[in-house]
């Protein structure tokens, strides 16, 4: 997740959507000033290194001093304004830059094909053998994280709250698109984080049958409805 006051927008990062690419990217044109939450894994932060990107910062309100007064109010801070993380919603990351900054900065994030999405999901948790059957995941719904780390963070009560949505299989061109419109001048260079974990590289239309079709699509419905996916 950043906030880049450098360039005004707040990017909200979901999950299986190419988000921590994405983040890598970002952090490289941000400023001094900008808030970026750490990765979980040490290796996303070692490559976010490498290619020039900073590192985390300013993701937890910090004391202003060490005395009693400048603590007592540091905790009041944390209070009001929640810890961010990697994968933090709309409504916390509000909560913490306040309302002047949310309502003018520019809100993102991205969304992708859910049966697609399950599929990357299941091999990213199941990294190694032995692991459970892709239909025995499919029936378990083990993939109900995806929409607490996806539309459920750039909704609030429902609501879409971010200005664009964009979309995985369009990764390289719509945040070219968002670059343009913020006046990045530099392009955005994109790693590819994390895309080793997926071993069938065949489209999940050739993976699925139809009741794991069925099941993924009743529970991402809302997902599908607003972006128009189709199987």
């Amino acid at each position: 997740m950043i906030v880049s006051h450098k360039y005004k927008f707040i990017f909200i990062k979901t999950a299986k959507t190419a988000g921590t690419s994405t983040e890598i990217a970002l952090s490289r044109i941000c400023g001094p000033d900008d808030i970026i939450t750490p990765f979980m894994i040490s290796e996303d932060e070692e490559l976010r290194m490498s290619m020039g990107g900073r590192a985390p910062q300013h993701y937890l309100p910090k004391p202003r001093d060490h005395s009693v007064k400048g603590l007592i109010q540091w905790v009041w801070t944390r209070k009001r304004k929640p810890l961010l993380m990697s994968h933090s919603s709309a409504q916390e990351i509000k909560a913490h830059v306040g309302t002047l900054v949310w309502d003018t900065y520019f809100k993102f994030c991205f969304e992708r094909n859910p049966w697609d999405r399950v599929i990357s999901h299941y091999y990213f948790r199941h990294q190694s053998e032995p692991r459970p059957t892709l239909a025995r995941y499919v029936a378990a719904q083990r993939f109900r994280r995806l929409k607490r780390a996806g539309i459920d963070l750039y909704t609030i009560n429902g609501v879409v709250v971010v200005d664009r949505i964009c979309r995985y299989e369009n990764l390289a061109a719509d945040l070219d698109a968002v670059r343009r419109q913020l006046g990045i001048p530099e392009a955005l260079e994109l790693p590819f984080a994390k895309s080793q974990f997926r071993l069938d590289r065949r489209s999940y239309r050739d993976i699925l049958d139809d009741d794991q079709r069925t099941k993924i699509a009743e529970f991402f419905k809302d997902e599908i409805n607003l972006m128009g996916y189709e199987f």
